[in-house]
């Protein structure tokens, strides 16, 4: 597992041991990275269920503002510090060791890119999505990536939020939700 690009290009991230963590396939990564390529630089990464950070050192490699990480597991959140500090990137990252539901409920911050990629058994997509919208921590403009198995459909969401696309990957999906601008905003724009 490698960096694609960017200031860590090619470094070797560390993995986790055992079956608790599926970390996104080289295939995957790479065409979610070719969706959001123009989508990266300057924003504000969340990488909820963060595994090794795999995807938030990533946008941090081709010049995300910040990122934070959040993870349960204390071997997840030990690995992710040491891949951070492989890749020299640790001065833009927060990792959050806790409950990523929690961590959603306490937010007082926005992001614009938020990766969700949940155990698949553990039906936390759903939750973590309902929480994102009712909590509206995506900024305006700002991007949701959900992965999930190819054979399940993933809910609506309710405006201001939507179901951009969904693209497939084998047996693995990933939906894109977009959030729009705010209605007040908007109309003070001349």
């Amino acid at each position: 597992m490698r960096v694609i690009t960017g200031s860590a290009r090619g470094r070797r991230l560390k993995e986790l041991e055992g079956m608790e963590t599926r970390p996104t396939t080289d295939r995957v990564k790479e065409g979610l990275f070719n969706i959001l390529q123009f989508d990266i630089e300057g924003r504000r990464v969340l990488d909820l269920f963060a595994g090794t950070g795999q995807l938030g050192i990533e946008c941090l490699s081709r010049g995300a503002a910040s990122a934070v990480f959040v993870d349960r597991r204390p071997d997840a959140v030990k690995l992710i510090r040491e891949n951070l500090k492989i890749t020299d990137l640790q001065d833009r990252a927060r990792v959050v060791a806790g409950d990523s539901m929690e961590y959603l409920k306490s937010l007082r911050e926005k992001f614009d890119l938020i990766f969700l990629d949940p155990p698949y058994e553990a039906g936390l997509l759903e939750p973590a999505l309902a929480h994102i919208a009712r909590f509206d921590i995506l900024a305006p403009h700002g991007i949701i990536v959900a992965e999930h198995p190819a054979v399940r459909t993933t809910p609506a969401l309710a405006p201001p939020y939507r179901v951009h696309r969904t693209y497939r990957y084998g047996k693995i999906g990933l939906t894109v939700y977009h959030r729009d601008a705010n209605q007040d905003s908007e109309e003070k724009i001349p």
